[in-house]
Parts: C-alpha cells; structure tokens; sequence
C-alpha cells in the first residue's frame, strides 16, 4: 500500500513538473497591434469615432497647438497622424497607456486623456490602434514595427 501511495506521489509530482515546463517553455505572448487585419481596422474606425475623434480629431489631427501647454498645466490632445508622435511608441505602451491611462507610462504625469479601461474592451482598444497604426504611410508603420519588435524583445 506505501509502495502504491509512492508511486502515485510521483506520478503526480511528474505530471505537475512537466505542466509547469510547458507553462514556463510557452511563447510570450504578443503585444502586436495589426494594422493590416482588415476586419480589426474597420472595427476600430467606428471605436476611434465614438471614443476618441472629439478629442484627436476626426482624421487624427489632434487639437490646435497641441505642443503648448493650456492654462491648466497639460498639453493638448496630440494627433495620431504622421505629424504626431504615437508611432514612436512600441504597441505595448499604446496599449496600456489607452487602458490605463498616460499615469501608466509616465507616473505622475498630468493629462486630460482618461483610462479607458472601463469603457472599452481591449479588442476594442485595439482595434481602435489599429485603425490608427492602418492610416500611416509605410515607412511611419515600418519604424512603428521596429520599436514595437524591440520592446517586445527587451519585455522578454
């Protein structure tokens, strides 16, 4: 009866060592936003409209004189288009700071932009991403990849 009660101990810590490996060996999982998933553009045409024209504008060109501060302190809402710099930003740090809030990438850091998190699913964030990610030439979109790929890289 031990001897049973061994072997099925074993048996047991084997099985649970070997789904721990597979659990550790699993690819890390991608922070890609895919601007060429037409399915997703389309859906994030309509997300951008409802949830972030008012603010960026409706061709992303974000508010006037985005670069000068307001009286309160923060900067305008920037544009999403070539002229601004969301695509010098990894995937990653689009996402989370659209979930989030601007605080979950630059702690401290005043902004008028609310967390979208209780308010739009992450498909739907992005979506929204990749609608603005599809409207860059490019070579805006090649540069965009290559920060995204080295953060991935550095996130691993």
């Amino acid at each position: 009866m031990n001897r049973a009660l061994a072997i099925g101990a074993v048996a047991v810590c084997a099985a649970a060592s070997a789904g721990v490996g597979l659990w550790l060996s699993r690819p890390a999982v991608s922070t890609r936003i895919d601007a060429a998933d037409q399915a997703l553009v389309a859906e994030g045409r309509g997300v951008y409209e409802k949830s972030c024209a008012s603010c960026h504008g409706r061709n992303l060109e974000g508010q006037p004189n985005w670069r000068e501060r307001l009286p309160n302190g923060r900067l305008p809402a920037p544009p999403h288009d070539p002229s601004g710099h969301t695509w010098h930003h990894p995937d990653r740090q689009l996402f989370d700071l659209t979930k989030n809030g601007l605080a979950s990438v630059a702690p401290g850091y005043q902004s008028d932009m609310p967390a979208f998190k209780d308010r739009l699913s992450d498909r739907e964030i992005r979506a929204a991403l990749a609608y603005i990610k599809s409207t860059w030439p490019p070579e805006i979109r090649a540069r965009q990849a290559q920060t995204s790929e080295a953060d991935e890289r550095a996130q691993r």
